[in-house]
């Protein structure tokens, strides 16, 4: 029997800034993380910031993948709103797309979508929600998610790779799903 891989794969969401607000230590973290969960727009992120982090990533061979939230610029994506599926469909690809534009410019790839934040809740506790959003990934892109709840569920009815991820910076409730603050504390 082949030996199973120990390595721990760091994913990052980077690019959250807007304008002249930069939202984290982007720049220090690239070189050591393998995965990056780049801002589409939608709760952080904007072309200038979308494209410097795709060229950032690029030159240090960080697989490179789409970080769509809710709209939400002033709540920073943490705000429950609802929309109906084929909407919330819309908004994720759209956010999506945006990112592909800059990965296509760089001649890079698109590695996964995770969904940030309160959207990224809403799938692992509401399955039609889950769809609506994986409705928008492109086929045969993989998705981060929750093991065990929607997330997972869903990837295998829409025939997406499903990677499983922890969060070591995120608190957890009793029955395993996470704690997402409203703000960050």
């Amino acid at each position: 029997m082949p030996p199973i891989s120990s390595k721990v794969k760091i994913n990052v969401d980077l690019g959250e800034g807007y304008g002249n607000f930069k939202a984290g230590p982007d720049d220090e973290l690239i070189p050591l993380i393998d995965y990056a969960n780049v801002a589409c727009g939608g709760h952080a992120g904007d072309p200038m910031i979308m494209h410097s982090t795709v060229k950032a990533c690029k030159a240090h061979n960080i697989a490179i993948g789409a970080h769509p939230g809710l709209p939400d610029i002033q709540g920073f994506g943490r705000r429950y709103i609802r929309y109906d599926p084929e909407e919330l469909t819309a908004i994720v690809r759209y956010q999506i797309g945006a990112l592909k534009a800059f990965l296509d410019a760089e001649g890079a790839e698109l590695h996964h979508v995770k969904p940030h934040g309160t959207l990224y809740g809403m799938c692992y506790q509401d399955v039609e929600v889950c769809r609506a959003v994986y409705a928008a990934v492109p086929k045969g892109t993989p998705v981060f998610g929750l093991a065990g709840t929607f997330h997972e569920q869903v990837a295998k009815e829409f025939g997406l790779p499903f990677f499983a991820e922890a969060y070591g910076d995120v608190k957890y409730n009793k029955d395993g799903t996470l704690v997402i603050d409203r703000k960050k504390k």
